[in-house]
């Protein structure tokens, strides 16, 4: 599993709201397209209708051998068997979901500065999403924005520990030159992909931009 998170570039935060096709649809054509990982980010979905939404996309991604994450749901995660979970500042501790999960999990925590870099290094993160790079409308509410060039350093910090590091926020197709040009080797995408009439072309443009010479999966 880490192996497959270690050789990922582009990883797709799965949101039904957002996405144009049914979300189904829309991750398999994107996974097409060039998504090495999945996470299914739901915040506001119903128990119930969650983990059956977890179980489907669970299925698919196994099939197409990506790795699928959830989000904030630890408890899922572990009822389901999933490959791991990823954290926000105001979540469960990394050790929490560690002692939960187990030691195979991934788990990943979402940053903003370098203290928080810093910090979930020495929690013990698998990887960190490092953001907000862009202005973005995916999480509902006001999100400090700093710039990819402000945030590429810590970026590069996280690499040379041996932590990915992927760069989050109001990516896409036009943009993620300057994420790529800013220090960073990974992106994670809501909108830029799912949004787009065609995710497999959405998906394909941007991992063409992170200069990927080999899939993630396998």
């Amino acid at each position: 599993m880490r192996n497959r998170l270690a050789r990922a570039r582009l990883y797709l935060l799965a949101t039904s709201s957002v996405a144009r096709l049914p979300l189904l649809d829309a991750v398999g054509a994107a996974i097409d397209g060039g998504v090495d990982m999945v996470q299914l980010r739901e915040k506001t979905m119903d128990k119930d209708s969650f983990l059956v939404l977890a179980d489907d996309l669970h299925l698919l991604c196994a099939a197409k051998n990506v790795p699928l994450i959830l989000n904030d749901r630890v408890d899922a995660a572990w009822l389901m068997d999933h490959d791991g979970v990823h954290l926000g500042q105001g979540d469960a501790p990394v050790a929490e979901a560690r002692r939960t999960l187990g030691p195979d999990a991934l788990i990943g925590v979402s940053t903003h500065d370098a203290d928080e870099v810093v910090r979930a290094l020495a929690d013990g993160a698998d990887y960190v999403g490092i953001g907000s790079v862009f202005p973005t409308a995916t999480k509902g509410r006001d999100v400090a924005v700093s710039g990819p060039e402000a945030l590429g350093p810590l970026a590069r910090g996280a690499e040379a520990a041996g932590v990915p590091a992927f760069a989050i926020g109001g990516i896409t197709g036009e943009n993620v030159a300057s994420v790529v040009d800013a220090g960073f080797r990974r992106v994670a995408v809501c909108a830029g992909i799912l949004a787009a009439p065609d995710p497999a072309t959405a998906a394909r443009r941007i991992a063409d931009a992170l200069g990927r010479d080999q899939p993630a999966r396998g």
